[in-house]
């Protein structure tokens, strides 16, 4: 079995098409068939079912590809591994993230880590909350920043680099947009602009207000911080979000002001897999994460 033959099989299983996986590959169409027959007769099995031009995997094809998967991706982790080394200040950090920290938290600290090593390299993939964690478990990628850190996951571990405060954000022209701080049992009559359901920010909010005895009203729904922040500042509800997603600017038309009854928190931190070590230039940037958030920290206080 040939690392090529391994390749052109995964290629064609992901698009259920010789032809096309031919075509994405750069090679005849004739040599990608080829190749599949030979793997085929190596292993004695039928790993496609051919459906006039397009085929399909069998059930022994669907378990096969998910083996061959993990391996090209250990075979990937160990040149990549070698080749960071020899070098690890010029490798590549693969890191999933929520929309919540694109705008300040991920850019500050790649930022900042970049004046420390500056030809290292990044592969970003934004997700929510669920996707971040099973990215990190199935190998997409080895470290993702979150919030809330995860405590009861076990194919990872979660390292808490600092809490932030939730606030509420309301249109300017609210019946409560000058006051100095807010009870958020004073919004229990409000139309609210929240995640979509089983978003995690969603969950935190929701389970605040019925500490307090009510459910939100949600009128609207935005699938990212941006999104809830237009919506917002059309007048439309009022949110409760991160306030490190205001750190730069308030919206146009709306007012931030800091919730004390209750208080809402949650801890931003990074996760990574149990079961893989971290490559030399993932683990950098690990060891830096805590290094920055701790010097923050410091100098906040």
């Amino acid at each position: 079995m040939e690392l090529r033959q391994i390749k052109y099989f995964i290629e064609v299983a992901k698009r259920e098409h010789v032809t096309e996986a031919a075509h994405e590959l750069h090679v005849a169409q004739s040599a990608v068939s080829r190749q599949i027959f030979n793997l085929e007769e190596e292993l004695g099995v039928r790993l496609f079912f051919r459906e006039g031009r397009n085929v399909k995997l069998t059930p022994i094809g669907e378990r096969f590809l998910e083996h061959m998967m993990q391996a090209v991706k250990i075979i990937e982790n160990a040149k990549r591994e070698i080749e960071e080394y020899l070098d690890p200040e010029k490798g590549v950090v693969r890191i999933g993230f929520p929309s919540s920290l694109a705008a300040h938290t991920l850019p500050a600290t790649i930022s900042a880590f970049r004046k420390h090593y500056p030809e290292a390299k990044f592969q970003l993939n934004q997700g929510s909350y669920s996707y971040l964690i099973d990215g990190v478990v199935k190998g997409e990628f080895n470290l993702a920043l979150i919030g809330p850190v995860p405590k009861k996951e076990k194919k990872i571990i979660g390292k808490t680099l600092f809490t932030e405060k939730i606030v509420a954000l309301l249109p300017y022209n609210h019946r409560l947009a000058n006051s100095p701080h807010l009870k958020l049992s004073q919004l229990r009559d409000d139309p609210f602009i929240l995640f979509p359901q089983d978003f995690i920010l969603r969950e935190i909010i929701v389970k605040a207000c019925s500490q307090l005895g009510f459910e939100p009203n949600v009128a609207f729904e935005g699938q990212d911080i941006d999104a809830i922040k237009g919506l917002v500042s059309a007048g439309l509800g009022v949110t409760l979000i991160p306030e490190i997603t205001l750190i730069d600017s308030v919206p146009p038309s709306t007012v931030k002001i800091p919730l004390i009854e209750p208080s809402v928190t949650r801890t931003v931190g990074v996760i990574i897999p149990t079961d893989r070590k971290l490559l030399p230039t993932e683990m950098l940037f690990y060891e830096f994460l805590s290094e920055f958030f701790s010097m923050l920290d410091h100098f906040q206080n």
